[in-house]
């Protein structure tokens, strides 16, 4: 019982090192991409004033849970957020100004395609309180646009980032290689590019072949050619890594890359194993409450969800306490996928220690390092990151 007791109060004190953050899901896309497995759906008709409620309803649920924290940031995702109208968006900003204490700095983060990008909606986002944008470009060539099932041209791509500049005070933007019959010339001529536009944040995802969607489907049935073989993904990775570094962007975590200061907050609340909101269909929560933390699920489909949070009062589906093993191995599994690694005193603590010797020889083998006062994967290891986590949480 005495264990169990500290361990409470270790976890109670626990997400504030990596803060406290609200994710809400928009469900809604134009079209569906062939290589998405997020929860989006297409839809002719989306009664806004329902949703409205619905999504007021649940942040005063939540806030009623958490109540005195400070909200560091608040991330629009989906789906396409940028088909939200600007009254929606400020309404629900509205609420959450009123329910939480916002940070001063507070990141407050909407993802748009640039199909669904016009300057005076833009303009609401910001009037509303949005003060980072993630543009969802994935290529900068109309070609390849279609292959991925683009709605945008790479022109429109470059229009909607020109507006999204002069708009807010942040904009990231996110990019797909490893793409059919893409070399390594190629590559490196588009990332120049983008590094040229880049201002200050960008996302660069090697191509993930996702079972239950268009390409999984084809990629099963043989239909998907000119994909990259392990080597050439490995060295389209390396030279990402080596050219966004030499442009100044270094890589905090494996896929993101920023200049100095302009890493995106809430996605570091996940990395940092904070805690986090998630309202919507199938968004996803993690939550310390009366000393548990709380893995918490919502409706997935997007009716039944709209539905039980009208009926019932609530859109969660399924709430899981996560056992501190478990938690352990979140903290590692995420945090090592930032370059500053895990701090290695909370580590250590959530821990008891059981994974020192896994550590030491880790750093004997030149896999892990341990640089004031945290454990990274070093420069050797990030290229086989999922083997070195194996090997780390090797009980």
């Amino acid at each position: 019982m005495r264990s169990e007791n500290l361990w409470r109060v270790a976890l109670v004190e626990d997400w504030q090192a990596g803060g406290f953050g609200l994710y809400l899901h928009w469900p809604f896309c134009q079209a569906k991409c062939p290589y998405c497995d997020f929860n989006s759906h297409v839809s002719a008709r989306i009664d806004e004033v329902r949703w409205t409620r619905a999504y007021l309803s649940e942040i005063d649920r939540l806030a009623a849970q958490t109540p005195g924290r400070m909200l560091q940031s608040v991330f629009f995702g989906g789906g396409t957020p940028s088909l939200m109208s600007g009254d929606l968006v400020a309404a629900l900003l509205d609420r959450i100004r009123a329910r939480w204490i916002l940070a001063a700095d507070a990141e407050i983060t909407l993802e748009a395609n640039p199909t669904s990008v016009e300057a005076a909606r833009f303009r609401a986002y910001a009037a509303a309180g949005v003060n980072r944008v993630s543009l969802g470009v994935q290529a900068l060539n109309d070609g390849d646009l279609r292959r991925l099932g683009r709605l945008h041209s790479a022109a429109e791509a470059r229009e909607a980032y020109d507006i999204a500049r002069v708009t807010f005070s942040r904009v990231s933007f996110d990019l797909i290689y490893a793409r059919q019959d893409q070399s390594r010339t190629a590559w490196a001529a588009e990332l120049v590019t983008a590094l040229g536009m880049a201002a200050d944040h960008l996302s660069l995802y090697q191509l993930t072949i996702e079972e239950g969607t268009a390409f999984g489907q084809r990629h099963a049935a043989g239909k998907l050619a000119g994909l990259p073989d392990e080597d050439l993904g490995a060295d389209l990775f390396l030279l990402t890594q080596e050219m966004t570094m030499a442009a100044g962007f270094a890589a905090y975590e494996v896929s993101n890359h920023a200049r100095p200061g302009q890493e995106s907050r809430h996605n570091l609340i996940y990395w940092r194993a904070g805690d986090w909101g998630g309202i919507g269909p199938g968004a996803h929560g993690r939550l310390t409450l009366d000393g548990q933390r709380r893995s918490i699920e919502t409706i997935h489909a997007p009716g039944d969800w709209l539905r039980q949070v009208e009926t019932v009062g609530s859109g969660e589906s399924a709430q899981e306490i996560v056992a501190p093993l478990a938690h352990v191995t979140e903290v590692a599994l995420m945090g090592l996928r930032l370059t500053e690694g895990l701090d290695a005193v909370r580590f250590a603590r959530l821990s008891g220690g059981r994974y020192d010797h896994n550590i030491a020889y880790l750093t004997d083998i030149g896999m892990m390092e341990r640089h004031t006062g945290r454990l990274r994967v070093t420069k050797a290891g990030r290229p086989v990151l999922n083997a070195v986590l194996s090997r780390l949480l090797d009980n």
